[in-house]
């Protein structure tokens, strides 16, 4: 059977990656992008896909309810993946307002729209899927020895990203037990890969190495995430998609933990060695330390520790692993070692003004 999707917040780091993967890997199948394009949000990363005849792009907001519905009509849409979300935990501590409404009120207006369409009285209900991309920050923190999260883990966020993401998640859940929509919902937990805004750690690091910039560090540096690269979350929504329990919900992450320090040391070695071994690559940066002979550890820098900061995310993702058979491909280091090649292959794509303040005073986590 061929689908229709729409993708909302489909230009954003995962939601790109996703829209990529479903092209290849499903060659039947339509994808329409709704996407508010804000400040992570760039129709570049889809821009060569223009000429392809199931690609469509669509610049809006979900919490138009009305452009969603008409969408969802004109496109004939059978599935919708919710990428859409304001994401950065420091923004939202900052400006929390802006949160509230694009996952909370956006994604109860999305389902609106999805319930009028596809549970209309006046005729025969629709084959259909929502599905909701959420996180594992709606559980909270964990201590050093807790077992990990898990599909029954209670709600605890802490901040006020966290805290939209649990209030999207609890709607998706009512519409399904009230209304009867086809819904699933994943938590997954901290992603890397390519097309990822560098104000998170991973390309938020690479860059500063790369700039030759303080790498700003969150107190001191033991808060621990797990990791999945970005290609393996896609297989993940994919699989359950096509195989998981209408009103299910599932955890997905990489069984790997890392403390930030950790990463924060591995990426200026590998990066000391890439640069280290290539002239051409220290002509292109000039700036960063192995080009001047130094490690680039000598960047790291001890910030004050942020409010509410969560110690420890972990995600037990057996239920997805005995029902749906998904397992990551990609270990921490290899798919690293794919993110750091393509942020030193593509400098246009991440490259900003050097008084870019979210680069050079935040600190860095998830």
């Amino acid at each position: 059977m061929n689908h229709n999707l729409l993708v909302t917040g489909g230009a954003g780091f995962i939601g790109t990656n996703f829209v990529r993967y479903w092209l290849q890997s499903c060659p039947k199948d339509r994808v329409i992008v709704l996407d508010a394009l804000t400040y992570a949000g760039r129709y570049a990363n889809l821009k060569e896909l223009e000429e392809n005849p199931r690609f469509a792009f669509v610049k809006g907001r979900i919490e138009d309810q009305a452009l969603c519905e008409t969408l969802l009509k004109q496109y004939d849409i059978d599935t919708i993946v919710n990428f859409a979300a304001e994401s950065h935990v420091d923004r939202s501590i900052e400006g929390p307002g802006a949160f509230v409404q694009t996952n909370v009120v956006g994604t109860h207006a999305l389902l609106k729209a999805a319930r009028n369409v596809w549970l209309s009285p006046s005729g025969k209900a629709k084959q259909h899927r929502f599905h909701h991309v959420s996180t594992d920050e709606v559980f909270g923190s964990l201590g050093p020895e807790a077992p990990a999260f898990s599909e029954d883990s209670p709600y605890r966020p802490n901040s006020p990203y966290a805290a939209s993401k649990a209030s999207a998640d609890h709607l998706v859940r009512a519409y399904h037990h009230t209304y009867g929509l086809n819904t699933t919902i994943s938590n997954c937990s901290n992603n890397y890969g390519p097309y990822q805004f560098p104000e998170k750690l991973i390309p938020l690091m690479v860059v500063n190495i790369l700039a030759g910039r303080n790498i700003p560090v969150y107190g001191d540096g033991l808060n621990v995430r797990d990791w999945l690269y970005v290609a393996d979350h896609c297989r993940a929504i994919k699989q359950i998609l096509q195989m998981g329990e209408s009103g299910a919900v599932y955890t997905v992450g990489g069984n790997n933990e890392w403390r930030n320090i950790e990463i924060v040391r591995l990426i200026c070695g590998l990066l000391d060695a890439q640069l280290g071994a290539s002239p051409a690559l220290m002509r292109q940066y000039p700036l960063s330390p192995a080009s001047r002979g130094r490690s680039s550890q000598t960047l790291i820098t001890f910030v004050e520790d942020r409010p509410g900061h969560d110690r420890r995310y972990a995600v037990n993702a057996e239920k997805i692993r005995t029902e749906l058979g998904f397992v990551p491909k990609e270990s921490f280091e290899s798919g690293l070692g794919k993110t750091l090649q393509w942020y030193l292959k593509n400098r246009d794509w991440w490259q900003v003004p050097t008084d870019q303040p979210t680069l050079r005073s935040k600190g860095i986590t998830r």
